[in-house]
C-alpha cells in the first residue's frame, strides 16, 4: 500500500530567482538555495519535504487547476470594443 505523505509536508515552487527558489508554504514565501533543491527543479513543481523530490502527480494536478482557472477566466473577460493596438 502507497503511504500517502501528509499535505503540510508539500511545498509549491512558486518562482526560481537566480539561485534561489521562492518557495509557497501555507499561503506564505520561504527563501530556499536552488542547490538544496532537487536538480532539475522547475516553478509550479510540488515538492515533498519528507523524501526533497519532485511529486510529479501533484504538479500535474496543480497544473491542470492552474490551466482550468485561466480558461474560465478568458471565457468570462469580454473583448474591447473597437481597434486595439500594443
Amino acid at each position: 500500500m502507497k503511504r500517502r505523505v501528509p499535505p503540510k509536508s508539500r511545498v509549491t515552487v512558486d518562482r526560481i530567482e537566480e539561485d534561489v527558489a521562492v518557495l509557497e508554504v501555507d499561503g506564505r514565501e520561504v527563501l530556499r538555495a536552488l542547490a538544496e533543491l532537487p536538480p532539475g527543479v522547475r516553478e509550479g513543481d510540488v515538492l515533498d519535504l519528507e523524501t526533497m523530490t519532485v511529486d510529479t502527480a501533484a504538479t500535474e494536478r496543480l497544473r491542470d487547476e492552474v490551466r482550468q482557472a485561466r480558461e474560465r477566466a478568458m471565457k468570462k473577460k469580454a473583448a474591447p470594443p473597437g481597434d486595439f493596438d500594443l
